[in-house]
């Protein structure tokens, strides 16, 4: 449904994009993760046909941007960064007006106002002007704007900003319902909220996409590797010794010693694999195990180490 090749923005001197190239399916939620002013905007920017590439193009529900935006703007539902908001419509009146702004019929322009006032939970603010709303409020505002007209595509920039946890869970909530029939890319700095929602991301800095995938491929693309913990009684030395003779094991060393607990980490090539083998090894030396789990990355430590040059540069 989206389908970005070669995307660069570059204003004046400054290259504010270079070279973006990315995909996102029908029902996929894909999340645009990076620092402030890392580019993520300006992709948004491109792909809305607010802003012309300086080169590249993209298909949004196979329409090029560049040679159809007008039908492109059709088919998207963009929430952008700064909210596009008239503070002196109430509510109601704000969201009739963009229904009808879209070319929805009076009957459509009902149904779907039904609809996004309970999706947001704007019902008791119908008749409040917008100027009065808090800034949570705002945005639950400029996200029922964004999905008035029931697009196929939909856009978020900074989705959850200004929401309390409730609210937060409830959006959350609402884009993975919506991702069962369209498409959703939305951008974050915020790391937990890309884990909690995104089927795939993608990491930009400085205007470069420094990796995409799943999780656990972009684990594999920033080389750091899942770990598993052993607890075990048993003398740490002789522990070790056995565990280098483990096919799957590449490194192990000792993180604490309780007593006659010691607290082993091992690096593993293929972890699953790696984790029968230790239990095999400690039923057949019958050695007690306290503990034994796989630890994969986190995110946190994935986005570090994918960026730790720009942060430094």
């Amino acid at each position: 449904m989206i389908d970005a090749q070669s995307l660069s923005m570059h204003f004046g001197q400054v290259t504010a994009l270079h070279d973006a190239t990315f995909h996102v399916g029908q029902g996929e939620i894909l999340g645009l993760l990076g620092p402030n002013g890392a580019g993520k905007s300006t992709i948004m920017k491109i792909l809305t046909t607010y802003l012309r590439p300086s080169q590249g193009t993209a298909m949004v529900c196979g329409l090029d941007i560049l040679k159809n935006p007008r039908k492109v703007r059709e088919k998207i539902g963009y929430l952008p960064e700064h909210l596009p908001l008239y503070l002196n419509m109430e509510v109601g009146e704000y969201l009739t007006f963009v229904a009808q702004a879209r070319g929805l019929s009076q009957s459509k322009v009902r149904e779907r106002l039904d609809w996004v006032l309970t999706k947001t939970d704007l019902l008791p603010m119908f008749y409040r002007p917008i100027a009065q709303l808090s800034k949570g409020y705002r945005q639950r505002t400029a996200l029922a704007q964004a999905l008035i007209h029931d697009p196929e595509v939909i856009i978020l920039d900074e989705p959850t900003t200004g929401l309390d946890p409730h609210q937060v869970l409830e959006i959350r909530n609402l884009i993975q319902e919506l991702s069962q029939s369209k498409t959703i890319l939305f951008s974050t700095h915020i790391l937990h909220e890309v884990e909690a929602i995104a089927h795939r991301v993608v990491i930009i800095s400085q205007g470069t996409i420094k990796a995409q995938g799943t999780v656990a491929e972009l684990a594999m693309q920033a080389n750091v590797r899942p770990w598993i913990t052993m607890e075990i009684q048993k003398s740490s030395a002789e522990v070790l010794q056995a565990l280098q003779q483990l096919s799957g094991v590449d490194q192990a060393y000792v993180i604490v010693e309780d007593g006659p607990w010691a607290t082993i980490r091992i690096a593993a090539l293929a972890p699953v694999s790696t984790l029968e083998q230790i239990f095999a090894l400690c039923q057949a030396q019958n050695w007690p195990l306290r503990k034994l789990n796989l630890e994969n990355p986190s995110l946190e430590k994935i986005f570090l180490a994918l960026t730790r040059l720009d942060q430094a540069a």
